[in-house]
């Protein structure tokens, strides 16, 4: 039963995030930043946020350094969105499972293009 309160938890504090990262005004954070999941403490206390973010290793480090930064920002965001005891203390990590994926992708299409032949 807990494990579904989490669950649902998780969903709605991932949902929420996206919005508060459009309205972050750090410049390192880009518009092309998407919150992948979340995985939260049970306790509520802790949060690591997986996110993906398009572009060249420099605006991928500088994002992840701008989301960090605002921490204190989108812990008070979240805290005003949502009706829970404990805002979770936030950590971004860099997601790279959606360019893997887009690689997988181009490896297939290029060996089922040289099995036409």
């Amino acid at each position: 039963m807990a494990l579904n309160r989490i669950d649902r938890i998780k969903e709605e504090i991932k949902r929420e995030l996206t919005s508060v990262i459009r309205t972050i005004k750090d410049p390192r954070v880009g518009a092309m930043v998407s919150v992948v999941s979340c995985d939260v403490t049970k306790d509520l206390k802790f949060a690591k946020v997986f996110v993906s973010v398009m572009g060249d290793e420099k605006t991928k480090k500088d994002s992840i350094l701008g989301l960090n930064s605002a921490q204190g920002y989108v812990r008070r965001e979240i805290a005003n969105r949502l009706n829970i005891r404990n805002t979770p203390q936030f950590k971004f990590v860099l997601d790279n499972s959606v360019e893997y994926g887009i690689h997988i992708n181009e490896l297939i299409s290029k060996l089922n293009s040289e099995g036409d032949k």
